[in-house]
């Protein structure tokens, strides 16, 4: 319930912040302002709205980096607490792959580990599209002995 609550004041404190720092003058409109910019119009007067909004955004400012300090704690604390793949969604029936075994390193002493036979068979070749059955290999003769 408090992460809700200072999740949305987060997000109120950024657009209030985005805004108040798009109703700000830039650095050089104060150079016009001595030829009839329009400066005395405003509604806190000729300088009070620079003051007010200034000040303002230096205040959102500071709640919005005391605000993302606080949330970046209070989720470190409680990340321990979360199981790891407890909203994984399309990814948690997902397990990790196996690691190889490691071969030992070939030196000039011994030799080299031959590398295992699999106990899968070899995929068998496709048929043709003609009429006639594909033709089988001869079976092998075990050669004779001498």
């Amino acid at each position: 319930m408090l992460s809700i609550i200072a999740n949305i004041l987060y997000v109120l404190t950024a657009i209030a912040m985005t805004v108040l720092i798009l109703l700000q003058r830039g650095a050089g409109a104060n150079a016009g302002s001595g030829f009839g910019g329009g400066a005395s119009a405003t509604v806190f007067g000729a300088r009070g709205s620079a003051n007010f909004l200034s000040r303002s955004t230096a205040v959102l400012a500071g709640l919005f980096f005391l605000l993302s300090l606080g949330m970046g704690i209070y989720v470190s604390r409680t990340a321990g607490d979360r199981p790891t793949n407890g909203d994984l969604g399309v990814m948690a029936g997902a397990s990790a792959p196996a690691k190889p075994a490691a071969a030992p390193a070939a030196t000039g002493d011994t030799p080299a580990a031959a590398p295992a036979a699999s106990d899968t068979p070899a995929p068998a070749a496709a048929a043709p599209a003609g009429d006639k059955p594909a033709a089988t290999p001869p079976a092998e003769t075990p050669a004779p002995k001498k």
